[in-house]
């Protein structure tokens, strides 16, 4: 799978994933939550999803958030493949707010 352009990624993300950000390297999100318990239930129902998908973020948690990054490593950038994950975790997201 090939890395796609910072254009084809900006683009995507303005179209498709508005709340994700792109720093050349990585797209990024931070996730917010009521409870560490929340914040902990969706990095679980993530890791579900990262598995099927064999494809895993870069992630940290402190208290009621979570910092998710995602980037092909093989691919050297950004594929198609961290777009579809980043839909799956937003759709988690949805179940929270």
């Amino acid at each position: 799978m090939n890395a796609l352009s910072k254009f084809e990624v900006i683009s995507y993300l303005e179209l498709h994933l508005k709340s994700w950000t792109f720093d050349g390297v990585a797209i990024k999100r931070e996730f917010k939550f009521k409870t560490f318990v929340e914040a902990f239930s969706f990095m679980t129902a993530v890791a579900l999803e990262a598995e099927k998908l064999d494809h895993h973020p870069e992630w940290s948690n402190v208290y009621n958030k979570v910092n998710i990054a995602l980037n092909t490593h093989t691919a050297k950038g950004i594929t198609q493949l961290d777009f579809d994950l980043a839909e799956k975790i937003d759709s988690i997201y949805k179940h929270f707010e």
